[in-house]
């Protein structure tokens, strides 16, 4: 299943347990795949040097360098054009839609409520990753 993970899933999966955390395994465990681009790994390297995580990047042990080629070696990296008009008031939730559309994805994972607000674009469905991890189940 092919999926694009928006950036609060993505630091909580790699900094912390729970669901998102189990959605990185599904990756690691080739149950999905996930895609990214570009400006979804900028704003991921962006988030991860705000002294807010500062503390919990030392607990485990790891740099903000360590996490991105963690992350890097998850993921397929792509190019995904700019939607051809805004879908959401926040310009960064329009990158995951992007990506996703570009992806091909089966469904973007968000814990965003602007986004889950949505439910889906263009057909592709917008979960949290409770949601995708239910799915996942389903699947097997």
């Amino acid at each position: 299943m092919r999926v694009v993970l928006d950036t609060n899933i993505t630091i909580s999966g790699l900094l912390w347990r729970g669901a998102p955390r189990l959605v990185i395994e599904a990756a690691r465990s080739e149950r999905i795949e996930i895609f990214s681009c570009a400006e979804l790994l900028e704003e991921l390297e962006d988030v991860l040097q705000r002294p807010k995580l500062a503390l919990r990047i030392t607990q485990i042990g790891k740099t903000p360098a360590a996490i991105i080629d963690e992350y890097l070696a998850l993921v397929v990296v792509i190019r995904a054009d700019p939607l051809a008009s805004p879908v959401c008031d926040d310009p960064d939730d329009d990158v995951v839609l992007a990506c996703a559309l570009a992806a091909q994805a089966a469904a973007v994972v968000s814990g965003d409520d602007d986004l889950l607000r949505l439910r889906a674009f263009q057909n592709i469905p917008i979960l949290t990753a409770p949601d995708l991890l239910a799915r996942l189940a389903q699947s097997t």
